[in-house]
């Protein structure tokens, strides 16, 4: 049977919301905006950040193995305790990188230099989110490593300065909806079997190993929403970090339009994301079948059911080897309606 555990803080959203700002359109963010925050750190702090969060990952199951309180001041304190090697590796590297890829690197930190073979080597090692690195990702990578001890020093400092010019007020605005989230996945959890527990949670993800697992870890998250971060720390445990931002409110204070109304009726607009959800309406199908359909390269296909899925369009369900499998969410084109006529209706 697995055990259910719940997981919270702030430093989950501290990450989260750095990738967010450095990758605006994945997140249905308006560029404008997340340049502007960008804007308010110091020239060398931003560059800095820019470099690494190309290819950085979430440093997501750290923070889990962390004492309480999980937030973002006391986690960043704990990484200032770490020695260089390990805090890099850990703030910016995926945690199951393999045991040659952080040998290489390291021997690339010693040595100040690469070597073709070792570059070689990495291109085919390292990956970030769906993919292995592309060129000038895995080239900001080795400017990192090369400079070990700089990096290691400047991730800290950079981190720290975001902290001050922007997530320390952002932790104060999305605290309430975090402990209203964890709320109600708790209150949910009392009435809904585990898998759909998730299901409700992630916005649409069946995962089909979770009741496999002997330890479920949940985590509400403020930035992440409506897409869910699971990782596998430990052997027999998975952590799922999922969105509970209310659809009606927006990432950037004070936007006049809601971001899950905009992402909906955006996403719609588009000839070929309606013949997507046409298809996906009749049965429920994997890119490489909705590519054959629609005559299209995967990879555009897989851009137009990141969209799709961002408006929480599409459900999905993944099989224990990483299949993905797509369905429409016919309920969410309700809410789409309802939503609208409720913004109508609304007076500034």
């Amino acid at each position: 049977m697995t055990t259910l555990r719940w997981n919270s803080g702030t430093a989950y959203d501290f990450f989260i919301s750095l990738l967010a700002l450095h990758h605006a359109s994945d997140f249905g963010l308006r560029p404008n905006w997340t340049a502007g925050v960008r804007q308010r750190l110091s020239v060398p702090q931003r560059e800095f950040l820019e470099r690494i969060f190309s290819f950085a990952s979430l440093p997501l199951d750290w923070i889990s193995s962390l004492p309480e309180p999980k937030d973002a001041l006391p986690v960043l304190l704990r990484a200032a305790d770490l020695p260089p090697t390990d805090r890099l590796r850990i703030l910016t590297l995926p945690i199951n990188i393999s045991l040659e890829a952080g040998e290489i690197l390291e021997h690339i930190a010693k040595r100040g230099s690469v070597t073709a073979k070792e570059k070689e080597s990495l291109s085919r090692a390292l990956t970030h989110r769906n993919g292995h690195l592309k060129t000038a990702e895995l080239d900001n990578v080795l400017k990192t490593w090369m400079d070990l001890e700089q990096s290691s020093e400047q991730i800290l400092m950079a981190l720290r300065e975001y902290y001050d010019v922007f997530f320390s007020d952002e932790e104060t605005r999305i605290r309430p909806v975090l402990q209203a989230g964890l709320e109600y996945a708790r209150e949910l959890s009392g009435r809904v079997k585990l898998s759909a527990l998730v299901v409700e949670l992630s916005r649409g993800v069946h995962f089909e190993d979770v009741e496999s697992a002997q330890e479920l870890i949940l985590v509400p998250s403020y930035w992440s929403t409506p897409f869910v971060f699971p990782t596998n720390a430990t052997e027999g445990s998975m952590q799922i970090v999922f969105g509970c931002r209310p659809d009606l409110q927006s990432i950037a204070p004070g936007a006049e339009t809601p971001d899950m109304l905009m992402n909906a009726l955006k996403s719609l607009a588009d000839p070929t994301r309606l013949r997507i959800m046409r298809y996906l309406s009749g049965q429920p199908l994997t890119p490489t079948e909705l590519s054959r359909l629609l005559r299209l390269r995967p990879p555009t296909v897989i851009h137009h059911l990141q969209v799709l899925r961002l408006a929480e369009l599409v459900a999905i369900r993944v099989s224990e080897n990483g299949e993905k499998r797509y369905a429409a969410r016919s309920e969410t084109l309700d809410a789409i309606f309802s939503s609208v006529k409720e913004f109508l209706k609304k007076q500034d």
